[in-house]
């Protein structure tokens, strides 16, 4: 009888873990504590980086206008260091080379008009006009006159990077005449323009009233409608690295706690034996 109860008390022993998987789960919980931790401090950066990228864009907006970039400066010319800077130009619109791009705004769907403004040095910069409320495939700047010679234009705007490739899940069609996005050396090509700046300029909204006036089409674009905003999730990302790096340090924990609890029932079980 006595024997029988010594065989249970031993089956209903618990039984610890090897200290070889105690050591690889302590491990596995020390490696995803760094990756994790790692993770975090990179969107903590990023969150830095992104901070000082709105507060110079915000800057820049809100500067005096400067003069565009010229053919010497197009090189450098680049979205981290001139993307929304406010500048000031002056030429002649070459109405009949306008392009119609796909657009979405607060006024409804519609076209961005781009005019080629050429410079007194006769280099061109595409200047987006502004926004009309018509199908893009409704307008037609055939038969449009460009400005007089003696004629020259004030703009003031937003310097803008090219838009490779399109937009609206569809690619531009130079062929068909179809854009979707402003692609600037796209549209260049497909015109047959040189010379080209690599850049757009946003018009803003007094530019944009004050050459409707004198355009030769019968549109009206509204201009200033640029919209400025940049997706700024890296705070809640840093937190949930971090969370997950706690929690792995928490499981680490865990083991090694649950693993002493297993010991000390183990020995209590052999001295009640």
């Amino acid at each position: 009888m006595k024997q029988g109860k010594e065989s249970g008390a031993a089956q209903a022993a618990p039984v610890s873990r090897t200290k070889a998987s105690l050591l690889l789960l302590t491990l596995l919980a020390g490696f995803f504590f760094l990756v994790f931790a790692a993770l975090g401090s990179w969107q903590v950066y990023r969150l830095q980086w992104k901070l000082d990228l709105i507060a110079k864009v915000d800057a820049r907006v809100h500067a005096a206008p400067v003069a565009a970039p010229g053919p010497q400066e197009w090189p450098q010319v680049s979205a981290e260091r001139d993307e929304y800077r406010r500048v000031s130009l002056s030429g002649r619109y070459l109405y009949s080379q306008t392009v119609a791009v796909q657009a979405s705004t607060d006024l409804g769907s519609g076209a961005w008009l781009l005019t080629p403004l050429q410079l007194a040095d006769g280099t061109l910069v595409l200047v987006n006009r502004g926004f009309v409320n018509v199908s893009p495939l409704k307008l037609d700047a055939n038969g449009l006159a460009d400005a007089p010679a003696g004629q020259s234009t004030q703009v003031v705007g937003l310097l803008r990077m090219s838009e490779q490739g399109g937009g609206f899940l569809r690619s531009n069609d130079a062929a068909q005449n179809r854009w979707y996005s402003r692609d600037v050396k796209a549209i260049a090509q497909a015109r047959g323009l040189s010379g080209v700046a690599p850049y757009f300029v946003d018009a803003d909204k007094p530019s944009a009233e004050a050459n409707a006036a004198v355009a030769p089409d019968a549109q009206k674009p509204v201009g200033g409608l640029t919209v400025i905003a940049f997706h700024n999730s890296h705070l809640v990302y840093a937190l949930t690295w971090y969370a997950l790096a706690l929690m792995s340090l928490g499981a680490g924990y865990w083991v090694i706690r649950d693993e002493r609890r297993w010991r000390q029932r183990i020995q209590d079980a052999r001295s009640k034996g």
